[in-house]
This record gives C-alpha cells, sequence and structure tokens, in this order.
C-alpha cells in the first residue's frame, strides 16, 4: 500500500479493511481505487467489496491464501492484445477461471480548470490508445504504472500544466476536474477480464459457455497442426489460439486457447483427448458462461 500516491492510500486502506471483513462479497483488483478494474468489479458484481492490489500476483495471491473469494483480472484488449504475462500467471496461480466480463474503457482527461495541459500522465497502454488526440493538442505523454494511481499522483503533486488520463471515477475519488471525456482515439476499446476463484464452478446457465486451457504440443512435425485438428473434425469453435514462450528458451512453445462448449460434451470431450494425444499436457483453466457472443465468420 506504501507505493500507491498519498491520497489513494487512504481509500486502499478503507476497501481492503472492508473486503477482508467479509470474504465472500470481496472481489480483488490490480490497480488503484478508480482503475479500469475497479470499474469492472463494480459493473460485474455491484454488491461485491472491491479489494485493490499492487500487482497481478498481489489479487492472485489474495484469493489462493483464501483473503477474498475472488478476483478480477484483464485478459486482453481489443486494441493491444494480451496483458502482459497474464497467461503465465493464470496457469501458475492454481486458480481457476470462473467467469467473464467485458469493459468498455472511457479514458478521461483529469486535471484543474483553467489550466493549458502541457503534459499528461498514465499507464502507457493508455497513454498509446490516445495518442493522436494528445499530439493534436500537443500534449506530451508521460508514463505512470496505473491510470488511476496517474490520477491520484496528480492530486497529491499539483504541478500547472500537468494532467493524469484516468477513467472518471479516479477524478471523482481524487478530487480532479474532468477536463475532456472519450478521448480514446478508437471508439471500440474494450477490455476481457475473468474471475478467478480457489475452485471451478460448473455453469449453470443453459447458454453458450467457453473453456480455457493452455498446452504444449510435441516437438515433432506437424504436432500443432495434428492437434488442433480435433477440434475440426468434431466441430469445436475456438475461438483465440495464441503462443508463448517460457523464459529463455526458442524451443518449447505454449499455447493459450479458448474454446467453446464444455469438456462434459461429447464433442469437446473428444477433441481435448486428441489434443492430449499430441501434446506433452493440457491443463484446463475453467470453464464459465459466455459474456459475450463469439462471432463465426464463413466463406
Amino acid at each position: 500500500m506504501e507505493n500507491y500516491p498519498a491520497p489513494a492510500r487512504a481509500l486502499v486502506a478503507q476497501m481492503t479493511a472492508a473486503a477482508i471483513a467479509e470474504p465472500a462479497r470481496g472481489v480483488a483488483f490490480q490497480g488503484a481505487p478508480g482503475a479500469n478494474s475497479h470499474i469492472a468489479v463494480l459493473e460485474a458484481f455491484p454488491d461485491a467489496l472491491p479489494m485493490p492490489c499492487f500487482g497481478f500476483e498481489d489479487a492472485i495471491d489474495s484469493v489462493r491464501d483464501g483473503i477474498v473469494d475472488r478476483a478480477m483480472i484483464p485478459i486482453e484488449n481489443s486494441l493491444h492484445g494480451r496483458v502482459a504475462d497474464i497467461h503465465f500467471l493464470l496457469p501458475e496461480s492454481g486458480l481457476w477461471i470462473i467467469d467473464e466480463h467485458f469493459l468498455r474503457i472511457r479514458h478521461c482527461l483529469l486535471g484543474r480548470s483553467g489550466e493549458t495541459i502541457v503534459e499528461a500522465m498514465s499507464h502507457p497502454q493508455a497513454l498509446g490508445q490516445c495518442r493522436h488526440w494528445l499530439r493534436t493538442r500537443g500534449i506530451k505523454p508521460i508514463a505512470y504504472p496505473d491510470t488511476a494511481a496517474a490520477a491520484a499522483a496528480v492530486a497529491a503533486n499539483p504541478q500547472p500544466g500537468v494532467a493524469a488520463i484516468a477513467p472518471a471515477l479516479a477524478g471523482e475519488l481524487y478530487g480532479l476536474d474532468l477536463l475532456a471525456e472519450a478521448i480514446s482515439d478508437s471508439d471500440d476499446n474494450t477490455t476481457r477480464f475473468v474471475v478467478l476463484a480457489r475452485d471451478p464452478i460448473e455453469p449453470e446457465v443453459n447458454g453458450p459457455v467457453m473453456t480455457t486451457i493452455t498446452f504444449e504440443v510435441k516437438n515433432i512435425p506437424a504436432a500443432l497442426f495434428k492437434a488442433m485438428g480435433g477440434f475440426a473434425t468434431n466441430g469445436v469453435n475456438m475461438t483465440k489460439l495464441e503462443s508463448y514462450q517460457r523464459g529463455a528458451s526458442f524451443a518449447a512453445t505454449e499455447f493459450f486457447a479458448d474454446i467453446e462448449g464444455r469438456p462434459s460434451d461429447a464433442n469437446v470431450a473428444r477433441a481435448l483427448e486428441e489434443l492430449a494425444f499430441h501434446s506433452k499436457w493440457v491443463r484446463l483453466l475453467g470453464t464459465y458462461r459466455q459474456a459475450r457472443p463469439r462471432l463465426v465468420t464463413e466463406g
């Protein structure tokens, strides 16, 4: 908590104490109060007690250690792709994905009315998503580890002409004026979050569900092609397949995938069985309701 700017610390302490007192309602998130992750928790769980954590590992550990029952972690963004390191953290966490949530990102310029803004502080991704807006106004981007924490820093250390790019909620929490809103260069800026828990939960919905897996194929020719064949022949829609390499090795490639359906579905079970035959290992990360339809294009 000592790493947060001063205006955020009291809020962090208050929110943390409330979540710890009622773990079943507690939902950990990464970032300072007012961050997009904070907003995602409020949208997905209106009755939850959001608990700020400085890093992704801290949020994951709070669930693994039983401090709170759930965590909400961003996994990918429509403009910038997957969130850094999350593909390593999820499999190693020992937690299960039990839900997903999509949040529309609305960047705002927060500061003090009447000033000519010459610098804007924010997370590098937020700055990148607003770079054209900033450039046309001659505002210099300044990188900061967190969007909401940048707003707290501007509130804590007033400097003429310095503002923050953060959600409007951060401005409300830290007493900053809303100088401009909807400043993203793209109107369809959306982040996908997943909800983590210590135990898997079988989705009760009758509608579409997602299953997330990680795997490493055998080091033989056409292993990935053969492993993927089972999904095609069994009619299982794979909505995401991303590769990543662990450590300094360029030999062992691991994969992160989302598929539609449950492992208990006959066609999914057959596809996973074929995947396992061509892989060194396959790990299920969770089955959960589909919060947004995945479009299947033909032709």
